[in-house]
């Protein structure tokens, strides 16, 4: 069984929610667990491990279990990986993640020392997304991925850290006139720049299972709710075409 604990906020709560149930239609076991504070950044991550305080949501599936330090949750399990994350608004920023991914790194080494640690690249906002933090990318969808792609690969290179690849797949995705709602499709997104139940979650938990499988996102037999074949086929396409970038990672 996989065992994987993720460090992040709500946009980790997206990609984690339906993962398990990926994982096990496939015929996979995965453990995931996801430390959730929403809108935490690497700063404040960082400042946690000083304060030691149950401020995080322990989650499963998106689901509260208790509340939990960072240190109890990398102590609770014998983790095999561990993502880290910046929160979405500085994701494109690169001066933001220093000192403090030095620290949780550093951290995370010391405190689980059999765990693998892995980036999760996130995804840019929707077109017209009224997030207070969308002008730093002068609200372009474009303009932001481009940012948070080289941030996250200038942070993942100097640790040497694979790279879970959810922001390619939703960037390409968006381009599909069948995930585009200004063409009259199915959003990727509920609130323009959290991802969708039905879709922008189900294909994030895709590319976290190719990810962590090796698997193709076709071995898995669930789909959500309201996700049709066609809609299905597009987003395993998506997702294995995006992942065999970094097939080095797995």
């Amino acid at each position: 069984m996989l065992k994987i604990l993720a460090v992040g906020n709500s946009f980790s709560q997206d990609a984690t929610r339906h993962l398990e149930t990926i994982s096990e239609s496939a015929g996979i076991q995965m453990f995931v667990r996801n430390c959730c504070i929403g809108g935490c950044s690497l700063e404040r991550h960082a400042s946690n491990l000083h304060s030691d305080l149950p401020e995080y949501e322990y989650q499963k599936n998106g689901e509260i279990l208790e509340k939990i330090s960072l240190s109890d949750a990398v102590r609770r399990e014998s983790w095999d990986y561990i993502t880290v994350q910046q929160v979405s608004g500085l994701s494109g920023i690169p001066d933001s993640y220093q000192p403090y991914l030095d620290e949780i790194i550093s951290f995370l080494h010391a405190g689980a020392p059999q765990s693998r640690i892995v980036f999760h690249r996130t995804w840019q906002y929707e077109k017209g997304s009224e997030h207070p933090d969308f002008p730093k990318y002068d609200c372009s969808p474009e303009k932001m991925f481009s940012s948070l792609k080289n941030a996250s690969e200038i942070a993942a290179e100097k640790y040497s850290l694979g790279i879970i690849p959810v922001g390619n797949a939703v960037n390409a995705a968006c381009k599909l006139k069948e995930f585009d709602r200004f063409s009259g499709g199915d959003s990727l997104y509920r609130d323009g720049y959290h991802l969708s139940e039905d879709f922008g979650r189900y294909l994030a938990g895709l590319v976290w299972f190719r990810y962590f499988t090796g698997k193709s996102s076709f071995d898995a037999k669930f789909r959500t709710e309201k996700c049709t074949p066609h809609s299905e086929f597009l987003l395993k396409k998506v997702c294995d075409e995006f992942c065999t970038v970094f097939a080095s990672d797995i």
